[in-house]
């Protein structure tokens, strides 16, 4: 048994052993787990892949005189504005009003390369926003606050994909060709950090990890997040399971690891590089990160049917051969991510762990509590939504508006005297959640 502790220190006298996902798989071919756990103390994984569920949150700072921007654009992409007076947010899907081959993905990789960016904003004007428009070039240098917070990445492992239909199909997995012509899949096999610790034992809420060449931050699980989904032999989860939401500074990121991209007929998205850092606390552990592109295996889906339905499972090992079987037809296979800038990153983030340059943390919650997806249903039939008559929520903004004294604040205390209230409207006027007569009036 080791803790996170315990390595930290030997990270930092530069006496730690790290490997790489693949460098372990190797050891564990001569070595057994109880040995992998006394010698080696950390692994780091990585993964390269486009995932559509990315974006960042830009702060554009404040315009003289100052505006609310309500619509923003930047050079022909739109940036949602319904965050504060200059916060937005951009999705890396989000397409060009002008062209859908380019979108937020390609925005963001610009800003993080330093790119000069045409922004666009209006709004409808106010007594302390008074401006409506702005029009002017921008860039990471210029604008306050800009960091990637992507809702869903890391796939702990994605299903491959073919096609049994008599036409072409473009998906997020790629051309798919008719009558099983190939076959597709995504995930970084023995190199996914969710696949080096399927249960989640040391990934966690504050897992410091690798994202886009800066350190980033695990946030909470990501979206499509499930935990009880079947597992193979040696417990790895066959098929799509957990997920993480990633937070990082986007100023302080690498271009190189970070690609704005577009698959035909589906849409752009974003090859994000993550690499996380697993320490091995243990026996169980050491047995996890060991485990080889063949004994991971994954589903394989019919993107030619509805549903997609299951039409078998491979493992990683017959997937990167470049050939598998199905119904005893030889057919080809490729990756939609990228193996030599997986391994790049997992090197890199066991450089910066050898200089001890990058330590570990503690995570401050792990998530296994029971998560499962649901299905979108239509619903035809329902109540309305009504708004409810508002109440007070004792904010006191009304309190200096009252010329009377019947409003007050004694000790944080909301107090309302019925007796010196004449009913003039000036507290009503500025209420923020829309009371119309004084409390108890």
């Amino acid at each position: 048994m080791k803790t996170i502790e315990q390595i930290n220190e030997k990270i930092k006298n530069k006496k730690a052993v790290i490997l790489t996902a693949e460098e372990v798989v190797k050891l564990a071919k001569e070595s057994s787990p109880e040995q992998i756990a006394q010698t080696v103390d950390v692994v780091t994984t990585a993964t390269f892949a486009p995932m559509c569920s990315s974006g960042a949150f830009i702060n554009f700072g404040h315009t003289t005189p100052p505006m609310r921007m309500e619509s923003i654009d930047l050079t022909g992409v739109e940036v949602y504005g319904g965050l504060a007076a200059v916060d937005g947010y951009i999705g890396a899907t989000q397409e060009s009003k002008d062209d859908k081959s380019f979108g937020g993905a390609h925005i963001i990789e610009a800003l993080i390369s330093g790119k000069d960016l045409y922004l666009r904003a209006s709004g409808k004007g106010t007594d302390c926003y008074p401006r409506k428009y702005f029009e002017g070039y921008v860039n990471k240098d210029m604008i306050n606050d800009f960091f990637l917070f992507n809702p869903r990445n890391a796939y702990q492992n994605y299903a491959a994909a073919t096609n049994s239909s008599d036409k072409t199909v473009y998906t997020y997995m790629g051309k798919l060709l008719p009558n099983y012509g190939n076959v597709t899949y995504s995930t970084s096999g023995e190199l996914s950090p969710l696949l080096k610790d399927p249960k989640m034992l040391t990934i966690g809420l504050g897992t410091r990890i690798f994202l886009c060449g800066a350190e980033g931050y695990v946030v909470w699980t990501g979206t499509q997040f499930r935990n009880n989904v079947k597992v193979n032999e040696h417990e790895i989860p066959i098929g799509a399971a957990r997920t993480l939401a990633v937070i990082g500074d986007a100023k302080k990121m690498n271009p190189r690891y970070l690609r704005a991209a577009y698959f035909k007929n589906y849409g752009v998205t974003l090859f994000v590089g993550i690499g996380v850092p697993i320490p091995v606390l243990n026996e169980e552990i050491a047995y996890h990160v060991s485990r080889s592109n063949q004994e991971i295996e994954t589903e394989l889906r019919d993107y030619g049917k509805p549903g997609r339905p299951i039409i078998g499972w491979v493992n990683y090992s017959q997937l990167r051969s470049g050939w598998i079987d199905i119904n005893g037809r030889k057919v080809k296979t490729s990756s939609i991510s990228s193996l030599p800038m997986a391994r790049e990153i997992a090197w890199v983030l066991k450089e910066w762990i050898s200089e001890g340059k990058f330590l570990l943390t503690q995570p401050v919650k792990l998530f296994h509590e029971e998560y499962t997806v649901k299905g979108l249903v239509e619903k035809t039939e329902g109540e309305a939504f009504k708004t409810k008559e508002p109440t007070c929520v004792d904010c006191g903004l009304c309190v200096s508006l009252c010329s009377f004294d019947a409003l007050m604040l004694a000790d944080g205390k909301f107090l309302f005297n019925a007796e010196k209230c004449v009913m003039c409207g000036a507290c009503a006027d500025a209420c923020p959640v829309g009371v119309k007569l004084p409390p108890n009036g």
